[in-house]
């Protein structure tokens, strides 16, 4: 769901980077005041994690499509909704200027689509009723808890992906851009990412239950007293988090399906692998462009080394290792450095 500049006008540009600021801002007072001594190392892991996870597009049968986890529900579950904003943001941030994934003009468009709903909508409107609610309460208190983990990981997925496919049919309206109608267009962007949510769902509880089952401190509102007992050490838990972020990025990422994700598939269409065009758009031709988009390019072009996650000008195998290994690293160092931000406002204030 990366937009790229030509889908965006720039008066529309600057307004998803004002309302993802403000959400920024927001986020970064409110984890001045978290003194919880476990965020740094699972911001840093489930970070990585979640880069890692971005890169592999996994098949939406019959469709000619593809589609890659967002990952806000993810970490709003395990760091609350604003650590996992701000993660989002680096995330985002990163895989824009260093891999020239989603265009540095539409930034403020791809925070708000891929991470403000999964984190706050989905948090708050979906993950911490359903975690509070008595849902399955007669199958046992932690059967239980493990049933609303999966049933809020799921609805929260399909839902804020479907808010998040939405806005971008909104986005590219309220661009003007004619050849997008904005009907037509809604119709191929909801069902698609209705199917990439369900999926993204499964993977997003499949990650909780483990992290339940080892460390469930870790994971915001449930009742750690009926998960006690057994486990793993912090340490271990963060371990294995960290080994399956280095195994996805730099091994499994090489399995992503070569289909068009969800937003270039509705765009595009596969017509090449004898599927429909949709919207039929010229790749190299469309969308509206501007001033501002190519500065915007050009800065984009100086920044990003490994450009789709590869070496320049390369089909080596190894380019894609590296962009998995070296963006994931780059993530997690990037969350561990606003931990350690938010550490020093804090000891600066008690001073004060």
């Amino acid at each position: 769901m990366h937009m790229a500049d030509a889908l965006l006008a720039p008066s529309v540009a600057v307004t998803m980077y004002a309302c993802s600021g403000a959400a920024a801002a927001v986020s970064v007072y409110k984890l001045r005041k978290d003194d919880d001594p476990q965020k740094l190392p699972t911001m840093a892991v489930t970070s990585a994690l979640v880069f890692a996870g971005q890169m592999i597009n996994y098949t939406i049968p019959g469709t000619g499509s593809s589609g890659h986890m967002c990952g806000g529900m993810l970490l709003s579950a395990l760091l609350g909704p604003y650590a996992g904003f701000l993660s989002m943001i680096v995330i985002l941030t990163i895989q824009c200027l260093f891999f020239a994934d989603g265009g540095l003009m539409a930034l403020g468009a791809n925070i708000w689509n891929m991470a403000f709903y999964g984190c706050f909508v989905g948090y708050y409107l979906i993950w911490r009723p359903i975690m509070q609610g008595k849902l399955f309460s007669g199958m046992g208190e932690k059967a239980g808890q493990r049933a609303r983990m999966i049933l809020a990981s799921i609805l929260g997925c399909v839902i804020t992906l479907q808010l998040g496919a939405f806005s971008v049919v909104l986005e590219t309206s309220l661009s003007g851009i004619t050849e997008l109608p904005f009907s037509t267009f809604l119709m191929l962007m909801q069902p698609i990412h209705l199917a990439i949510g369900l999926i993204e769902g499964l993977i997003t509880s499949a990650v909780l239950l483990y992290v339940y089952a080892s460390r469930p401190e870790l994971i915001r509102d449930v009742d750690t007293r009926a998960a006690a007992g057994g486990g793993r050490s912090l340490k271990a838990t963060v371990l294995v988090l960290a080994v399956v972020a280095a195994v996805v990025g730099g091994g499994l990422s090489h399995l992503a399906s070569s289909n068009p994700d969800g937003l270039e598939w509705a765009l595009f269409g596969n017509k090449e692998a004898g599927y429909s065009e949709n919207m039929g758009l010229d790749e190299d031709n469309f969308g509206i462009s501007s001033g501002m988009a190519d500065a915007a390019g050009s800065v984009q072009e100086s920044t990003s080394f490994l450009p789709d996650y590869a070496f320049p000008d390369s089909d080596s195998a190894a380019g894609t290792t590296v962009s998995g290994l070296a963006g994931s690293a780059m993530v997690a160092g990037a969350a561990v450095l606003i931990c350690l931000a938010g550490g020093f406002f804090r000891s600066w204030r008690a001073g004060r």
